[in-house]
C-alpha cells in the first residue's frame, strides 16, 4: 500500500535503501562517551567502537545508533567540537569497513548532524525532538532524512527536576501532532517516533506509556522504543544496569505487543530472538 498521511507508514528510505517495518527492527547502541549510564567508556576509542559495531551487526542490527553526548540524567555537557570529534572518525570508518551499515546519528545539534549526514549517516535521532537546537528541523527538511522525534521536557541535565503531566498521553499526543504536521507539511516523508523513556517521565509515568504504546499509533508511523537496560527496569527489582537484560526482554517483548517497530538495544542478539518469538505468538494467534 502506498504511503500517505492517512495510512501507516510502513517504510523508511535510507539513502535510497528502503527499509520496512512489516516485521519489527533492532537498532543497536553504540555510545561513544566515557560517561553514558550503561555503556560508558566501553567503545570510547575506535578500535572498540567498531568491534561493537561488528558485533552488532553480526547479530543481526538493522540500524546501528552512534551517540557522542551522554544522555544520561545530570551528565556532563560537552561542546559541539567534542562531540563531532567523537562521532566522525567512527562513522567514517564505520562506512569504510561495512559498506551496507545503516547509521543512525544520535544528536539534538544541527551542526553535529549535518557533519554526520556529510560522513555517510542516513537517519537523525534527536532526544529533544527540535527544541534545542531550532535549527535541526530546517536541516532535517533541507536533506529529507529518516528522523526519529523523541519526547523530552528540558534538558539532559534537568529533564528530571519538576516532572509534571495533568495528562501525560494527551500532552504527548498533541507534542508529536504538532511537530508531525510541521514536518510532513515542509516535506519530511520518514518520520519515526520515541516517546523517550526515562526522559522527564517518572517510574509510574514510564509504565503508563509503556501500557499505552499503543495509543500514538493515531499518528500512523513507526514506534521506536528504547527501554534497554533503563532505571525504570533495574530500579524497581533492586539491581544494576549491567543485570537488567533479562528485565530488558520482558519490557521489549510488551513494547511489540503494543505495536513497536524499532527495539533500540544494547545488546543485539536477544532483541533478534524476542522478535523472532514476537512474530511466531502474532502468526499462531
Amino acid at each position: 500500500m502506498k504511503d500517505t498521511i492517512l495510512s501507516e507508514k510502513t517504510t523508511i528510505n535510507c539513502g535510497g535503501k528502503l527499509i520496512s517495518f512489516d516485521q519489527p527492527k533492532v537498532m543497536g547502541i553504540v555510545n561513544i562517551t566515557p560517561d553514558s549510564f550503561y555503556d560508558g567508556g566501553k567503545t570510547n576509542t575506535l578500535d572498540s567502537a567498531l568491534s561493537q559495531i561488528e558485533k552488532h551487526l553480526e547479530e543481526g542490527a538493522d540500524f546501528i545508533d552512534i551517540g557522542g553526548y551522554s544522555s544520561r540524567p545530570g551528565a556532563t555537557h560537552i561542546p559541539e567540537d567534542e562531540e563531532i570529534q567523537r562521532t566522525r572518525p567512527i562513522i567514517e570508518e564505520a562506512i569504510k569497513r561495512f559498506p551496507d551499515i545503516i547509521i543512525s546519528l544520535d544528536t539534538f545539534r544541527s551542526n553535529v548532524a549535518r557533519i554526520g549526514l556529510d560522513s555517510g549517516v542516513q537517519i537523525i535521532n534527536d532526544i529533544s525532538g527540535g527544541q534545542l537546537d531550532d535549527d535541526m528541523f530546517d536541516l532535517i527538511i533541507e536533506r529529507n532524512v529518516p528522523y526519529i522525534l523523541m519526547h523530552m521536557k528540558h534538558t539532559p541535565i534537568d529533564m528530571q527536576q519538576n516532572i509534571q503531566y495533568d495528562n501525560i498521553l494527551l500532552e504527548m499526543g498533541m507534542y508529536f501532532s504538532s511537530k508531525v504536521n510541521y514536518l510532513q507539511s515542509k516535506g519530511v516523508k520518514d518520520i519515526i517516533l520515541d516517546v523517550g523513556f526515562g526522559f522527564a517521565k517518572n517510574l509510574e509515568h514510564n509504565y503508563h506509556l509503556l501500557h499505552h504504546l499503543d495509543h500514538f499509533s493515531f499518528l500512523k508511523l513507526p514506534l521506536l522504543a528504547g527501554l534497554s537496560r533503563k532505571s525504570m527496569l533495574y530500579k524497581p527489582l533492586q539491581i544494576e544496569s549491567n543485570q537488567a537484560l533479562n528485565a530488558t526482554t520482558a519490557a521489549n517483548i510488551l513494547a511489540l505487543t503494543k505495536g513497536a517497530k524499532i527495539l533500540r538495544v544494547h545488546d543485539v542478539k536477544e532483541a533478534v530472538e524476542c522478535i523472532k518469538i514476537h512474530n511466531l505468538y502474532q502468526a499462531n494467534r
